[in-house]
């Protein structure tokens, strides 16, 4: 079984032994090595080239933001999670707009961040359901309405319960979350969500949640 890399990227080093106890439990993890700000963090991903970077947002020399643009820029196959104490709205949207592909609480569950680095690497995204809808409420706030009345009809409508699937990832729950609230499988979960992607256009949660604002779908 081919491991995922992770690098952890964290000033505070009790944290970063934490999580290194922490997914070192995990058998499909391998912690590929470690920083203490976002300009060591860029130095390791250009020598290491994990699979998934466990971002703080606010450290010395180099922020978590700034870092996880240089990331993006020069490794766009490396996929970066920003784990903060913080709920700054700013802080939040620079990340997301710099291309973080997760964003999670320091306080979440082992369980929630497991999956959120799973999701990562598969090329999704996830985010804590607070910071899900900020995003969607920020998006409104900038120009949302304006993008509503220009936004293309979808080739393909949305099924009911695609709709339902759609309503809930824009809350931000998990697969997992929306199989129990359906009342249905998980894999029928996750073959809803392709189809909701693929009649959205969208790459990710966030560019659904986004596009169904857009579209009056939520």
């Amino acid at each position: 079984m081919k491991k995922l890399r992770l690098l952890l990227v964290d000033d505070q080093g009790l944290f970063r032994e934490g999580l290194r106890t922490l997914l070192g439990l995990q058998a499909d993890f391998e912690i590929a090595g470690e920083a203490g700000n976002g300009e060591e963090a860029l130095a390791l991903v250009r020598k290491l080239v994990p699979d998934v970077v466990l971002m703080d947002l606010r450290m010395p020399v180099m922020g978590g933001v700034e870092a996880t643009r240089r990331i993006m820029a020069e490794a766009s196959a490396t996929r970066v999670i920003v784990l903060t104490t913080f709920e700054e709205d700013e802080e939040v949207f620079a990340a997301l707009r710099a291309g973080a592909a997760g964003y999670l609480l320091k306080a979440s569950p082992s369980g929630k961040l497991c999956e959120a680095i799973r999701l990562a690497a598969r090329g999704e995204s996830f985010l804590e359901p607070s910071v899900t809808a900020k995003v969607v409420g920020e998006f409104a706030r900038m120009g949302g309405r304006a993008a509503r009345r220009t936004a293309p009809p979808l080739a393909e409508p949305l099924s009911s319960r695609e709709r339902d699937v759609l309503r809930l990832l824009a809350e931000g729950r998990s697969n997992k979350e929306i199989a129990a609230e359906l009342g249905i499988a998980e894999g029928t979960v996750k073959n809803h969500m392709s189809n909701v992607l693929g009649k959205l256009g969208a790459l990710d949660r966030t560019q659904a949640a986004l596009r169904a604002r857009e579209l009056d779908l939520i």
